[in-house]
């Protein structure tokens, strides 16, 4: 017997349950769900002429199209996908954008092919809005924010609380001018979709009161949901106060030590040299307007000598210098200058130790 076709959208995200998108590849690149993967009844070119022909002449034509575009050899490639996909994953389901005619003909040609496999009901726009819905229900809950200078280990602090959402993770961006990961950032999209099951499961594990890192409406390029934006500028604020030194540290590891690491795991050593080089340099470059011209040359002069030193000898020391010069004439003016802004909302102060031992107590 078949399972039935899938209702109960929180249990779905919370069990990680696997989803095959039957959309096209171009609706998949625009957002899609952390556990789903892209096996198109139609690719890009098909859909546009179904679609075009739907305009033109009519669901039936564009019925007999698609079964003309998607017959014989290519047909049989694209079932023996999905059948693949289901035997890997007994317990998942499939959609398309509404749970209509494209989720019904997979259904059909899989059970020609002796495979009975159910359909998210609503499909991914219903998906969608229950996950726009649940980040709005949970920005009218109670929240508290970890705040501090940079360095001061707020994104390692929420992955460490239990009741802590990452919204840098979610969106695949520490926030920063060096921000960026090796890997693409998320769209928008990808970015609500993250953050809401991440939100479904903190909520499934009875934890009704979230802590977020206090962040800007910007990460990246992507925005913070509005709700959570505007719920954010009313929450209390916890501030970690670690010294210059142990932020440097921090910083040194983040941008520097990991970065390099990465990029030569990505691209080979003498590329990924050369594009985390140009990783730094980017970063201050976005930066040179507020740092002044001046400044901004120095500063990157410093940046370089610290990148050839490293590469030669392995030496980090150089990098020291510009990353304290960034924190105390950069980062630190600009954060104070925000926090005093939010002097009222400030309900504690004290070292990392210190602020994730008061969150346990006093935000859950």
């Amino acid at each position: 017997m078949s399972r039935p076709n899938c209702e109960d959208f929180q249990q779905l995200f919370v069990n990680d349950t696997p989803l095959m998108d039957m959309r096209a590849p171009i609706e998949f690149a625009q957002g899609a769900f952390p556990t789903s993967d892209n096996r198109p009844l139609m690719q890009d070119d098909e859909r546009e002429a179904v679609g075009t022909c739907y305009k033109e002449q009519g669901q039936q034509a564009a019925i007999a199209l698609g079964h003309e575009l998607v017959n014989g050899e290519v047909k049989a490639q694209r079932v023996a996908q999905w059948k693949a996909f289901c035997e890997a994953n007994p317990n998942g389901y499939l959609y398309c954008f509404r749970g209509g005619l494209r989720s019904r003909i997979t259904q059909q040609w899989l059970q020609e092919a002796g495979i009975d496999y159910p359909m998210v009901v609503g499909g991914y726009k219903a998906l969608r809005r229950y996950l726009i819905d649940t980040i709005d229900a949970v920005a009218a809950k109670p929240m508290t924010l970890i705040g501090g200078n940079t360095g001061c280990g707020k994104t390692i602090m929420v992955n460490e609380v239990d009741n802590a959402i990452d919204l840098e993770g979610a969106a695949n961006h520490r926030g920063s001018s060096f921000g960026r990961y090796v890997t693409p950032q998320r769209t928008q999209i990808d970015f609500e979709n993250v953050l809401a099951v991440a939100m479904l499961k903190k909520q499934a594990a009875g934890h009704d009161h979230l802590v977020f890192e206090d962040e800007g409406k910007i990460i990246g390029s992507v925005s913070v949901p509005l709700s959570i934006n505007q719920a954010m500028q009313q929450a209390p604020i916890a501030i970690v106060d670690d010294p210059l030194d142990v932020r440097l540290e921090r910083l040194l590891d983040d941008y520097v030590v990991r970065m390099q690491r990465d990029f030569v795991a990505q691209y080979g050593e003498e590329d990924g040299w050369q594009k985390f080089a140009e990783y730094l340099e980017r970063g201050m470059f976005s930066i040179r307007k507020r740092l002044g011209f001046q400044r901004y040359e120095e500063l990157l002069l410093v940046q370089q000598n610290a990148v050839k030193a490293m590469q030669s000898s392995g030496s980090l020391e150089r990098h020291y210098d510009w990353l304290s010069l960034l924190l105390e004439q950069y980062y630190d003016p600009m954060y104070t200058y925000q926090l005093g802004k939010k002097a009222d909302r400030i309900v504690f102060r004290g070292e990392y130790d210190e602020v994730k031992a008061w969150l346990a107590e006093n935000a859950r």
